[in-house]
């Protein structure tokens, strides 16, 4: 082997440029060697240029290789495909050797396609432009699924011009574009570019590399949107998860709840045995309120649907049945109640109405003997006091105490008529026999309305045991119930007959309360002033007088001053001080002073059309007695 090839082999090791193989050939051709020597050498050279290109592309294709591994290596842990679609832009640009390289991607609503990463590029507008399908490079290639090349961009005809798109790579200064597609199946996605700001030709290798990397990117692309749909089908099933251990959670809370309520009702528990167990599931406190308690003064109940309403800080839910309000349970202590804990407290209020009416159904026999014990009193005067005490004992009543009977009933204008007013009439019932349970006292239908017999108690009166009844009644039902009361019946068993008088004046009390238009309330004679004088069958004359005009008296009496007197005249002269003073023979000044302090003790309104009346009657009844008012 001679020199010259040696020099050659050194070239190849130490990869010289390809120009540095003809320095041989010269350097024996300036020593003078002869033809055959020269083309030995030339020979030489050609071999180990072929030998060096060889190399050349092995070392390329080992670079695409390791780039490609590279890629899939990223695809592998894809966690940013904005990085992943990045590196790729990066590795084409490299191993291609051009100035910028770019991808774009397609959008399918606005129908054409944008730079989603680019790398190299210095202008803007380049960076934001959009293609439409089939315009420039770019939008032939995302039309036709084909590479596409050119080595001078501005002067190709092959494509379709656009001022926008001239106008950015104009800006950029691109020359010579290779565009791939990026291909998931047989649809494009998008395009990987390679570009220079120089003519040059893109070598087929070149493109096949290009559309490698594309492939890689649209696989990248793919793996990202199967990630993020896995993403959101895991998110979707773990909400999913949580309505399910909710609604499992929802569905054991309720069904404890049903069990501990089934077991109460099972072993006779009662309306305050809800409420304790209710208390423990909600964590607060819940009380059972009778219709007309404090507590509910103002509760705006949602009709008869059963669901709980918000008043103040409390939760309060009706317990009602067939449109009858039996009391309510309220919630204390828990102002933040969700849909579930009101379900378990609407559902205590149900439990509660079955226990009431269990409990009712189980006091209609008794409901039904205390009514026929009043109808004997009423109906029947004669019976054996003996019998009818024996009667009460048995309903816990004790007739030898003072009673009053009281005449209850609906408000006409609200109880309308038919099937109305029967329903309205039966419910009055139902809770007058209630009312007269819980009082030790009784109760029976009659006359279009209830009739009941209650104990006065030692601190009572007739008049204030008419109001609340009244009231209790009216909450009960929700409806205006008028009661009117008789005078106290010191022992109803010793004295039948007077059970019967006592009801007729109560049923008289009634009628003057709906005359006067005090529909909805409760009283007894001594509340309607001379009415009530007339209605009532006491004869309490002396009552009467002391209530309208007692006080006038009474400062006569203690005084020695002469008002009542000075009033009777003041009335007798038309309401005259002038002629009032003739009458009395004393100055008009005096009479007017008397009369200031008549009306200190009577109130600013004895002048008043009805007192006036009222004052007059007492003054004839005064004088016409004779008595002495106390």
């Amino acid at each position: 082997m001679s020199h010259e090839q040696v020099s050659y082999l050194e070239l190849l090791a130490r990869g010289a440029p390809a120009e540095a193989y003809d320095r041989p050939v010269l350097l024996a051709r300036a020593a003078g060697a002869g033809p055959e020597a020269l083309s030995g050498l030339e020979q030489a050279k050609q071999l180990a240029l072929r030998v060096r290109a060889e190399l050349e592309g092995r070392r390329r294709r080992e670079a695409e290789l390791s780039a490609l591994f590279e890629t899939a290596h990223d695809l592998s842990g894809l966690r940013d495909l904005d990085a992943v679609l990045r590196a790729i832009v990066q590795r084409a640009r490299s191993l291609l050797g051009t100035e910028v390289a770019y991808l774009s991607l397609n959008d399918p609503a606005a129908g054409d396609t944008y730079m989603r990463v680019t790398e190299g590029s210095v202008s803007a507008r380049f960076q934001q432009l959009r293609l439409g399908m089939g315009e420039g490079l770019g939008g032939l290639v995302a039309q036709t699924a084909r590479p596409y090349v050119t080595d001078g961009y501005l002067d190709d005809e092959r494509f379709r011009h656009t001022r926008a798109i001239d106008s950015g790579v104009r800006d950029e200064g691109l020359v010579a574009i290779l565009g791939v597609p990026l291909m998931l199946g047989s649809q494009v996605i998008g395009v990987l570019f390679a570009a220079d700001r120089r003519a040059r030709v893109f070598e087929r290798e070149q493109v096949a590399l290009l559309a490698s990397f594309a492939a890689h990117a649209a696989v990248a692309i793919d793996t990202a949107n199967l990630l993020a749909e896995t993403r959101n089908a895991l998110a979707e099933l773990e909400r999913a998860n949580a309505i399910i251990r909710d609604h499992s959670a929802v569905i054991e809370r309720a069904s404890g709840v049903h069990d501990r309520l089934t077991e109460l009702v099972l072993h006779g528990g009662g309306v305050q045995d809800v409420a304790g167990a209710v208390s423990q599931v909600l964590d607060g406190t819940v009380e059972f309120a009778e219709p007309d308690a404090p507590a509910l003064a103002g509760v705006e109940f949602s009709g008869a649907d059963g669901h709980a309403v918000r008043h103040a800080d409390d939760w309060v839910v009706a317990v009602s049945a067939g449109g009858e309000l039996l009391g309510a349970l309220v919630l204390r202590g828990h102002p933040a109640l969700d849909p579930v804990d009101r379900r378990t407290l609407e559902r205590a209020a149900m439990v509660t109405s079955l226990l009431l009416l269990a409990r009712r159904s189980a006091g209609e026999a008794e409901q039904r003997v205390r009514g026929e014990l009043l109808d004997d009193l009423l109906d029947s005067p004669g019976r054996d006091p003996r019998l009818l005490r024996e009667r009460a004992a048995r309903l816990r009543a004790d007739l030898d105490a003072p009673h009053v009977v009281l005449a209850a009933r609906v408000d006409a204008q609200a109880a309308g008529g038919g099937d109305r007013a029967t329903a309205d009439r039966q419910r009055l019932w139902s809770a007058a026999s209630h009312l007269a349970a819980t009082r030790h006292g009784l109760a029976a239908t009659r006359d279009g309305g209830t009739v009941l017999l209650l104990p006065m108690g030692p601190d009572g009166s007739a008049p204030e045991l008419a109001r609340q009844a009244a009231r209790h009644l009216g909450a009960t039902l929700r409806e205006p119930v008028t009661v009117g009361a008789s005078a106290p019946v010191v022992a109803p068993a010793g004295t039948p007959g007077s059970v019967a008088a006592a009801y007729a004046e109560a049923r008289r009390c009634v009628e003057a309360l709906r005359l006067l238009g005090r529909s909805g309330e409760g009283a007894a004679a001594p509340d309607l002033g001379f009415l009530g004088l007339l209605l009532a069958d006491t004869g309490d004359i002396g009552g009467f007088v002391q209530r309208t005009i007692g006080p006038v008296a009474d400062y006569d009496e203690r005084r020695g001053t002469d008002l009542v007197r000075t009033l009777d005249a003041y009335f007798a002269s038309g309401m005259s001080p002038a002629r009032t003073k003739d009458h009395l023979h004393v100055h008009v000044n005096t009479v007017a002073q008397r009369l200031e302090r008549i009306g200190r003790l009577l109130g600013a309104d004895w002048q008043s059309p009805a007192r006036a009346l009222e004052i007059q009657l007492a003054l004839r009844l005064h004088a016409i007695s004779g008595a002495v008012v106390r």
